[in-house]
C-alpha cells in the first residue's frame, strides 16, 4: 500500500490532493475535518427452529465538515474519489460564508489501544456460527417443557475509520463489535411471557461462542420469562423504589446522562443548563462517563472527531461538575472536548453523545437496601423507555420487577412503568449499594436520528417518591 494513499484501508484518494481539497473546504472556518469510512458486519438470527435470516452488509464513505460559530457544513458520498471530495466541498463551505473564523487547535495524540483490531466476522466460520445458535435452540427447549420459542442471535462487526485534519494529521481506528443474544417464551395455562438476555462488546466472537458463555445467557433469559409466567398486575401509586445494580442504569442514561450532554445545555434546552457548580442530587452521588473502559461496547478509543476518549467525572457527591462535549460545542461554550463527539457513520454529522454512563457505587451492602423498603418495587430489569430533555421527565417499563413489603421481596409483577423526572430523582437518591456493575453489553442510544452503541451501570439503588404506573385494579 502506497503511504501517499489513505489507511487503515486502501482508497483511490491521494492524500495530499485530499488535504488540498480539505483545506479549501475549511479555509476561514473554526474547524473541520475529513471522516473516512469503512464498515461491514454481519447478523444471523435463529427463529423456532430454523435459520430465519442471515446477512452480510459492507459500506464505506467519507463525511466531510467545515464549522465556523453555530453553523455546520456537511457533505458525505459513498464514493471515495478526488472528484467526489471537490463536489462536498461546495456544501462544507457554505457555512464558512466569508470566513472569520478563529481555528481550534488539533486533537491530542494517543497511543491507548483498549480494544482488538481483529475482525471479529472472520473468527469464525459461518457453520460453526450456525451450529451454535442450532445449539442454543436445543438447549433452551432441553431446560424446560413449557419453553415455546426459542430466538438467538449471532452479529459481529467491524468499522474502520481515519479522520483527516487540515493541519496535516491523521487519527485512525479500527473498532470491532460482537453480540450474541437470546429471548425465550414459555407458556403455562394459556398465558404466554418471555424473557432475553444477551451482550458483548469490542472484542472477538471465540469466547461468547463457547458453550459456558451461550448458555449462561439461555439460562438467564429462560429465568426471567418463568419469572414473568408466575407475576401479579403491578401497583399503582408514589412509592419508593430500589433499582437492581448494571443494566438499571438505562433509567439514569436517558433520565440524566442526555441531560448533560453540551448542546442541550449550550442552548439552554436542558433541565441542567447553568446549574454547573450546584448540588444537583444527593450527597454520595458520583457519575461518570468514561469511554477509556477497554472492550466495553460504549468504548472509543477516540471520538468521530479525533479527540482521545476520557474518563470525564459529570456529577461529584452530587455536584454538577462538567458536560460531556464534542469539539464545536466546547469552544462554544469555553470548554475543553471531552472526547464525546460521536456519529452514527460517515453520513452523519458528529455531536456530543455518551459512551459509557454510570454511577459509582456506595458503601450500603443490597441485601440492606431492600429490607428497609417498606412498601415498594424492586426493579431489576428494565425495557424501553421516553424521556423529554427539556424537563427530564421519564417514562419507563420493567421487564422485572418484585413487590416489596416491609423488607420481604415478594410476587414478581408485570405490567410495571416507573414515572418521574431525572432531576428529581436524583435528589431524592436515599441509599447506594456498594455492588457498582456494568451492563452485559447491549445497549444502543438514539438521539436527532443516531444510533451509537453505549454502556451503563450503577450499584443498587433507593429512590424515594417515584410514580409507579400499574395494572393493578
Amino acid at each position: 500500500m502506497s503511504d501517499t494513499h489513505f489507511s487503515p484501508f486502501e482508497t483511490n484518494l491521494d492524500r495530499e490532493a485530499a488535504l488540498k481539497t480539505l483545506r479549501e473546504a475549511t479555509a476561514g472556518a473554526d474547524d473541520g475535518e475529513l471522516f473516512l469510512e469503512r464498515r461491514r458486519s454481519e447478523a444471523m438470527v435463529f427463529d423456532d427452529g430454523r435459520l430465519k435470516t442471515a446477512s452480510y452488509d459492507a459500506s464505506e464513505g467519507f463525511g466531510l465538515r467545515a464549522v465556523r460559530g453555530e453553523v455546520v457544513g456537511y457533505a458525505h458520498s459513498t464514493e471515495i474519489s478526488e472528484s467526489a471530495l471537490k463536489r462536498a466541498t461546495q456544501t462544507a463551505r457554505l457555512a464558512v460564508a466569508d470566513g472569520g473564523g478563529t481555528w481550534s487547535d488539533a486533537p491530542q495524540a494517543t497511543n491507548i489501544k483498549l480494544y482488538t483490531d481483529e475482525d471479529p466476522i472472520a473468527g469464525a466460520s459461518f457453520p460453526v456460527k450456525l451450529d451454535t445458535l442450532r445449539a442454543m435452540d436445543d438447549f433452551a427447549r432441553s431446560l424446560d417443557k413449557r419453553v415455546v420459542q426459542v430466538t438467538a442471535s449471532i452479529a459481529a462487526s467491524i468499522q474502520e475509520i481515519e479522520i483527516l485534519r487540515p493541519e496535516g494529521g491523521s487519527v485512525r481506528d479500527i473498532r470491532p463489535m460482537t453480540r450474541v443474544n437470546v429471548s425465550i417464551i414459555v407458556e403455562k395455562d394459556g398465558r404466554r411471557e418471555s424473557g432475553s438476555a444477551g451482550g458483548g462488546g469490542r472484542v472477538g466472537l471465540d469466547g461468547m461462542l463457547a458453550p459456558k458463555d451461550w448458555q449462561d445467557k439461555t439460562r438467564e433469559a429462560l429465568r426471567v420469562a418463568l419469572v414473568n409466567l408466575d407475576a401479579v398486575p403491578a401497583p399503582a401509586g408514589v412509592m419508593d423504589v430500589v433499582l437492581g445494580p448494571g443494566w438499571p442504569g438505562i433509567l439514569l442514561h436517558e433520565a440524566i446522562g442526555h441531560g448533560l450532554e453540551g448542546d442541550f445545555n449550550r442552548k439552554g434546552s436542558s433541565a441542567f443548563a447553568g446549574l454547573l457548580g450546584e448540588r444537583i442530587a444527593a450527597k454520595g452521588v458520583t457519575v461518570l462517563d468514561d469511554g477509556t473502559i477497554p472492550d466495553r461496547r460504549g468504548s472509543i478509543t477516540v471520538d468521530d472527531e479525533g479527540t482521545p476518549s476520557a474518563k470525564n467525572v459529570l456529577i461529584d457527591d452530587g455536584v454538577l461538575v462538567g458536560y460531556m462535549q464534542d469539539r464545536q460545542n466546547a469552544r462554544l461554550m469555553g470548554v475543553a472536548p471531552t472526547g464525546n463527539g460521536r456519529r452514527e457513520s460517515y453520513a452523519h454529522a458528529p455531536m456530543p453523545r455518551m459512551t459509557n454512563t454510570y454511577m459509582l457505587g456506595g458503601d450500603v451492602a443490597p441485601g440492606d437496601i431492600v429490607n428497609d423498603l417498606k412498601d415498594g418495587i424492586y426493579a431489576v430489569g428494565f425495557g424501553g423507555g421516553q424521556v423529554d430533555i427539556t424537563n427530564g421527565k421519564f417514562v419507563f417499563s420493567c421487564t422485572e420487577a418484585y413487590q416489596v413489603k416491609n423488607g420481604v421481596v415478594g410476587a414478581p409483577v408485570n405490567g410495571a412503568t416507573l414515572i418521574g423526572d431525572g432531576a428529581t430523582a436524583l435528589k431524592q437518591i436515599r441509599a447506594i449499594g456498594n455492588d457498582m456493575a456494568l451492563d452485559p453489553g447491549m445497549g444502543n442510544c438514539g438521539k436527532a436520528g443516531q444510533w451509537v452503541p453505549v454502556g451503563v451501570g450503577q450499584p443498587t439503588l433507593m429512590i424515594g417518591g417515584l410514580t409507579v404506573g400499574g395494572s393493578a385494579a
